[in-house]
């Protein structure tokens, strides 16, 4: 296998590794999750049981991903983020049974000390802002801020906020791909 697990790691039996990962200082990763190719996962990274990383998932320190959680390819989850997985926790309830799901979608990223609360679902390139508290599902290259997240722009693949003429249509900055905003959705004008 070609990844690299740095020996402070706890890596269980029984979980997937993709070629090139990277797992760091006092991760763990517990079994029956599974970890795409050429991710990284910082300092301190918990991935539960049932976990799904697609390849190229960068996650920063300090954060757990709880049972219930699918990053697909190319999500960036930042510094300290947090992940729920039940609704209403209580110490002295058991809720295995009632984990939710919640999805974030390629490319998206979602910044340092957010929150995103279970059973959602973040969108395709959606960028939420730092310290946000993801309340509700986030569209497909929506820019989210705040307590609850509230959107309050669109942002391109490459993470820029785009500006839209009188026809709808925007330019990304950094690539030049082009976007149209129709019935307050975005369409990419070509591939990504």
């Amino acid at each position: 296998m070609s990844h690299f697990i740095h020996p402070t790691a706890v890596v269980d039996t029984g979980c997937q590794i993709g070629d090139g990962t990277k797992i760091w200082h006092f991760a763990h990763i517990m079994p029956n999750s599974v970890i795409g190719r050429n991710c990284n996962l910082g300092q301190n990274v918990f991935v539960a049981s049932d976990v799904v990383l697609g390849d190229n998932v960068k996650v920063q320190n300090n954060v757990s991903l709880y049972t219930g959680v699918v990053c697909e390819d190319d999500v960036f989850l930042g510094p300290s983020m947090v992940f729920t997985n039940v609704l209403n926790p209580r110490s002295f309830i058991e809720r295995k049974t009632e984990f939710k799901k919640t999805m974030v979608c390629k490319g998206a990223t979602i910044g340092a000390n957010a929150t995103v609360v279970c059973g959602h679902t973040v969108g395709r390139y959606a960028l939420v802002g730092a310290g946000s508290v993801v309340t509700h599902d986030v569209p497909d290259y929506a820019l989210v801020v705040g307590n609850p997240a509230r959107q309050i722009g669109w942002v391109s693949a490459c993470g820029h906020t785009l500006a839209f003429d009188d026809e709808g249509i925007a330019v990304c900055p950094e690539c030049g791909h082009r976007y149209k905003l129709t019935d307050n959705k975005i369409l990419p004008l070509q591939d990504e």
